[in-house]
């Protein structure tokens, strides 16, 4: 009998751990209603963010060998995964919008706390604490994370024209700010991003200084 007992609190406990993370996944679904300035290679719409999320991770994969440092891809890939999530609650702040910038890391730290806070403690911890490293942009993980999720939107800007740049008005120096630790990650990277600059400038989608 007490074994019996035993083995249903224990599968009651596992069901309640299920209905957390069935909880989770159905809540980060909105994720794809959270759409981004960037637009998709065609230029017809703005790319979502679980779509930059999951092409951030197939770019993982495949570029992990242009890296520095060597880097635990399946960490790696979680991270991107999980970075916007935050998003929901917080929004999109657009790379270079400075008025947006200045409550950015409060309104995402709240949306973190929320959000991780539905799963079981170990799992909605463990993203936590990605998330937050991601944030500290310190380890080789992180680096390689950051650099994925810049290189990205700089590939689509590209294959859409400018477009992006063009409607906001970018300036060389904008991107090349917001790029400016790539080096530290991969130059063979930085130096496919400063080309890409390059021939928008002399094409006029992006602005010189």
């Amino acid at each position: 009998m007490e074994k019996h007992r035993s083995e249903a609190a224990g599968s009651s406990e596992e069901k309640a751990r299920l209905e957390k993370q069935i909880r989770f996944i159905v809540e980060v679904d909105k994720v794809k209603n959270i759409f981004r300035q960037t637009y998709l290679a065609d230029g017809k719409r703005k790319e979502n963010d679980a779509e930059h999320s999951w092409h951030l991770a197939l770019m993982a994969v495949l570029l992990k060998e242009h890296m520095k440092e060597e880097a635990d891809l399946e960490k790696v890939m979680i991270m991107v995964l999980i970075h916007d999530l935050v998003e929901i609650d917080a929004g999109d702040t657009y790379a270079y919008d400075e008025k947006g910038a200045l409550t950015k890391r409060e309104r995402e730290v709240n949306a973190a706390e929320r959000i991780f806070g539905l799963l079981p403690e170990d799992q909605g911890g463990y993203f936590r604490e990605l998330w937050e490293e991601f944030e500290a942009y310190e380890t080789a993980e992180a680096k390689f994370a950051h650099l994925l999720d810049n290189f990205q939107p700089l590939l689509l800007n590209d294959a859409s024209g400018g477009k992006s740049w063009q409607e906001h008005g970018v300036h060389r120096s904008q991107p090349m700010k917001r790029n400016e630790r790539i080096p530290e990650t991969s130059e063979i990277i930085w130096e496919k991003i400063r080309e890409i600059f390059d021939r928008h400038v002399e094409k006029g989608t992006l602005m010189e200084d």
